[in-house]
C-alpha cells in the first residue's frame, strides 16, 4: 500500500543526507515495525514519505505517487510520539472536534465519537480533561484522533516509548486488532525489540539507511543473533556498508495494489464550516485557560487604569483647552503668556497620554497573537491530514485574534475618554485605537505562524514592540532622512497621528501646534486609518504564507 523509492533527506547546511536512497514498501493489512537506533532516520523516513519534510525521490500510496502530504488526507493517519491535542479539551470534545474537521456530516459526529471511545477503550474517560489523563490513555487518544478520518493506513512514531510493560501491550494489541478487524496497514517505529513479535514485517534502518526487511524469524537468521535484543551490537560490530552489501533483495508488496480497491475520500466540510469549529474551539479554551485568560484581562483593563494614573495631575487643564475653538483662537492663546505656558504643558501631556495608549496597545497586540499559532503547530499539522485547509486555519486565528484586540481598542478609548474627556469623535478615536491594536495584532500572529518556535516569534515581536517609541518620531527626533522611511512601518505613529488629529477642531490641537518646535505634516484619520490596515493585510499576507508551509517539530 505505501512504497518508497530512492528517498533522501538532507538537512540544511550539511553535505551528508540523514536519510540516503531508502527503497522500499510495507506490507498491507498488517503491522509493519520500523526498528534501529536513536537518530537513524526513521522517523524521517516515515515523514519523508508523506511529504512532511523535503525529500528527493518518490514515494507512493497504493500505486499513486504522493505528491502533496494533503493528498492523503483522509488515507494516511500520523500518529505522533505525544499526543498533539489541547489539554483543556475533554477526551469526547477532541474526538468531536477532528471528526468536526473532516466529516461533512454533522448527524454522523456523534455516533462516530462515541464507537470511536470504545475502539480505543476510553469510554469511561470521556469528560476527562486531556491534561488529567494518563501517559497509557494519552497515546490512546492520539490514536483515537487518527481514527477520525479512518484512513486505511496509519504512520505510528514511538507511540509505545516510555509505557510500562502493561500499557504498551494494550496499545499493541489495539494496532493488532486495526490490522485484523479494520483491515488497516500499521507502520509502527518501535524501540522495544522484545515486543517485534507483534509484527508480520521488521524494517531495519541504520545509520540513515534501509539496512534489511523481513519477518522477525529472517531478521534473526539474517543478523544471526539469537534474540531481537542483540540486534544493535550486531550492527555496531561490522558497520553500515558491510550489512547494506548483505542486504537480502527487498519484496514489492504493493505490486498487487489497486487504487480502485479503496474506499473513497469523503467530501470534506465547507470552509465556513472548518473556521467555525475551531473558532468555537479557540473560544472554549480561551475561557478555560484560568493563567491566559487572566494575564489578557489584566493587560485589557489595567493598562486604561495605568494611563488614566499618569493623566490625573492635568485633567483640569485637560477640560480646560478641550473646547472647541473660537474664530482667532490660536491669536488668543499667544496674547496670553500664562496661558501659553499652560498650553504647552497640557500639550506636552496630552501627547504623552496618546502615545502612551498606544505603545500599551501594540504590547496587547504581541500578547494577544504572537505564540497562538506556533504554540499549537504540530496540532496543525496533525489536522491539515484531517482535511483541514491552511486558508480556514489561518482566518480562524485572524478573526480570534482581531475581535480580542477590537475589544481591547474601544474599551481603551471608551475608559481613557471618559475620565480625561477628550475632545473629538469617540468613534473615530475608537476606530484608529482599535486599529492599532488590530493591525499589531495581525503581524505578530505572522511571526507566530512563520516562525516553528513561538519563544521565537515572541521576542521577536517584543521587540518590535519596543521598537515603537524610537522610531515613531514623536518623543525622540529622527533625522530627516530616515523619518518617513521608518513611519510607514511603525504602527504606533499612526495611532498617534490619527488620535491627535481627530481633535483638530479643539483649542488641545491649537495648543500642540502653538508649542511644537517644527510643526510638520500629521496625517488625518482617514489617512492613518489606511496605513494601519495596509499593515494589517501585509500581516494577514504572511499568516497564509506561514500556514501553507510544513513546519513539523
Amino acid at each position: 500500500m505505501l512504497s518508497c523509492k530512492n528517498l533522501t533527506v538532507r538537512v540544511d547546511g550539511s553535505a551528508e543526507p540523514i536519510l540516503s536512497d531508502a527503497t522500499l514498501s510495507f506490507k498491507p493489512h498488517a503491522m509493519n515495525a520500523v526498528i534501529g537506533p536513536s537518530g537513524c532516520g526513521k522517523t524521517t523516513l516515515l515523514k519523508a514519505m508523506m511529504r512532511l519534510v523535503e525529500r528527493e525521490g518518490k514515494s507512493y500510496f497504493c500505486g499513486e505517487e504522493i505528491l502533496s502530504s494533503e493528498s492523503l488526507s483522509g488515507r494516511v493517519g500520523y500518529a505522533p510520539q505525544f499526543t498533539c491535542a489541547h489539554p483543556k479539551l475533554t477526551v469526547l470534545e477532541a474526538i468531536e472536534g477532528a471528526l468536526k474537521i473532516g466529516e461533512r456530516d454533522l448527524s454522523k459526529i456523534s455516533t462516530r465519537a462515541k464507537k470511536i471511545l470504545k475502539i480505543i477503550g476510553l469510554e469511561a474517560h470521556s469528560e476527562k480533561f486531556i491534561e488529567s489523563l494518563s501517559g497509557g490513555q494519552l497515546r490512546r487518544i492520539g490514536l483515537g484522533l487518527e481514527l477520525a478520518a479512518d484512513p486505511p493506513a496509519m504512520f505510528c512514531d514511538e507511540v509505545t516509548s516510555g509505557l510500562d510493560p502493561l500499557s504498551e501491550n494494550a496499545i499493541l494489541d489495539m494496532l493488532k486488532k486495526f490490522c485484523g478487524d479494520g483491515g488497516k496497514t500499521v507502520i509502527c517505529i518501535i524501540h522495544n525489540l522484545a515486543k517485534l513479535e507483534y509484527f508480520d514485517l521488521v524494517t531495519v534502518v541504520y545509520e540513515g539507511h534501509v539496512v534489511f526487511q523481513g519477518s522477525p524469524k529472517e531478521l534473526n537468521r539474517h543478523f544471526e543473533i539469537d534474540s531481537p535484543l542483540n540486534l544493535y551490537d550486531a550492527l555496531n560490530a561490522k558497520g553500515v556498508k558491510y550489512w547494506l552489501e548483505k542486504r537480502p533483495p527487498l519484496e514489492d508488496f504493493c505490486a498487487d495494489c489497486d487504487p480502485k480497491s479503496l474506499p473513497s475520500r469523503p467530501p470534506r466540510p465547507s470552509a465556513a464550516s472548518q473556521i467555525f469549529t475551531l473558532l468555537m474551539r479557540r473560544f472554549k479554551l480561551f475561557f478555560r485557560d484560568s493563567g491566559y485568560l487572566l494575564l489578557t484581562m489584566a493587560i485589557t483593563f489595567g493598562f486604561p487604569i495605568v494611563v488614566v494614573i499618569f493623566a490625573f495631575g492635568g485633567l483640569p487643564q485637560i477640560r480646560g483647552l478641550a473646547l472647541e475653538r473660537s474664530l482667532g483662537g490660536v491669536e488668543e492663546l499667544r496674547e496670553t503668556l500664562r496661558f501659553s505656558i499652560e498650553a504647552a504643558q497640557t500639550s506636552t501631556l496630552v501627547t504623552g497620554l496618546i502615545l502612551f495608549q498606544v505603545v500599551l496597545l501594540t504590547l496587547m497586540g504581541s500578547n494577544n497573537s504572537a505564540r497562538e499559532i506556533a504554540a499549537e503547530r504540530n496540532l496543525y499539522e496533525k489536522e491539515r491530514l484531517l482535511g483541514l485547509r491552511p486558508w480556514a486555519y489561518a482566518f480562524s486565528k485572524i478573526i480570534f485574534t482581531s475581535i480580542i484586540a477590537l475589544f481591547q481598542g474601544v474599551w481603551m478609548c471608551w475608559f481613557v475618554k471618559f475620565i480625561c474627556d477628550f475632545p473629538g469623535s469617540f468613534l473615530v478615536q475608537a476606530a484608529v485605537l482599535s486599529g492599532v491594536c488590530i493591525s499589531m495584532t495581525l503581524v505578530c500572529l505572522a511571526f507566530s505562524a512563520l516562525f516553528s518556535s513561538p519563544d521565537k516569534a515572541n521576542i521577536v515581536s517584543i521587540y518590535l514592540v519596543g521598537f515603537q517609541l524610537p522610531l515613531s518620531g514623536i518623543v525622540l527626533a529622527l533625522p530627516e532622512c530616515l523619518k518617513w522611511i521608518c513611519r510607514p512601518l511603525i504602527n504606533s505613529y499612526w495611532g498617534w497621528a490619527g488620535f491627535m488629529t481627530s481633535m483638530k477642531d479643539t483649542r488641545l490641537y491649537d495648543a500642540f501646534v502653538q508649542t511644537s518646535p517644527s510643526y510638520e505634516w500629521i496625517a488625518k484619520p482617514s489617512i492613518a486609518l489606511f496605513a494601519l490596515a495596509v499593515q494589517g493585510i501585509i500581516g494577514i499576507a504572511f499568516v497564509l504564507k506561514g500556514c501553507y508551509q510544513k513546519k513539523w517539530n
